[in-house]
């Protein structure tokens, strides 16, 4: 194992990627094991239940993974119906990626969609159905990070136990934004807000749906962000 190891070690930091320009998000198999590599301009949406470890500490393990699911259940189905692929779970984090001229306003429809199941029905279900929560002083609260750009998509780990990472500012910002929780709880890029649709920044009443938070350092990067504690019906 060592020296097998040591060689495919030194190949992933030295042999050249086998890169090609991606139209669709694409699966694990689509990418080669050895440095393949597809590269896409996408909006990247996660979406992250909060205080996952509290609730986890606090009420049993049954009662936190019914809570986990069902967040995580209703995320995956309102991104995949704005046209997302999800191509990454992180316990109670959900990764959806966007391709396409709408990828910013799908992504935003989905991240308000989101947080319509959150505050009109996933919330009041957890408390009524699973009092234990209440009791032990938990509420259901999310936060949505999303930005846009290009990145590169590769297969990390090893032949049958792999999955794809994507690699790129845009993936590592939605990430970093996700964890904001004032003014929220979606929180875009300038790059996103800049490409949305007129009726998608603005209700029909004229209201704005987006305030301007300031900006973020992420990873050394700084960043103009737009907050939104807006819900919208799928």
């Amino acid at each position: 194992m060592h020296d097998e190891i040591l060689t495919s070690t030194n190949d992933i930091l030295s042999v050249p990627w086998n890169e090609r320009a991606g139209q669709v998000v694409p699966q694990t198999d689509d990418v080669v094991m050895k440095n393949g590599a597809v590269r896409v301009t996408a909006t990247y949406l996660y979406a992250d239940m909060a205080d996952s470890s509290g609730l986890a500490q606090s009420v049993a393990d049954v009662v936190a993974a019914r809570v986990m699911r069902s967040y995580v259940h209703m995320a995956v189905k309102v991104i995949r119906s704005r046209g997302g692929e999800i191509r990454s779970f992180d316990g109670d984090r959900v990764m959806g990626i966007f391709i396409g001229d709408a990828k910013n306003t799908n992504a935003v429809r989905a991240a308000l969609g989101i947080n319509y199941y959150v505050s009109q029905h996933l919330r009041a279900s957890i408390k009524s159905t699973l009092p234990s929560t209440e009791k032990a002083g938990w509420t259901l609260h999310h936060g949505i990070g999303i930005d846009t750009g290009e990145a590169l998509i590769v297969r990390g780990g090893a032949r049958d136990n792999s999955d794809l990472i994507s690699v790129g500012s845009a993936p590592n910002a939605a990430a970093k934004l996700s964890d904001l929780r004032s003014q929220g709880p979606t929180f875009i890029s300038d790059g996103v807000f800049n490409h949305l649709r007129d009726d998608t920044k603005v209700h029909a009443d004229g209201r704005e749906r987006f305030t301007y938070i300031g900006i973020e350092n992420v990873g050394g990067k700084s960043i103009s962000v737009y907050g939104s504690s807006w819900y919208w019906r799928p």
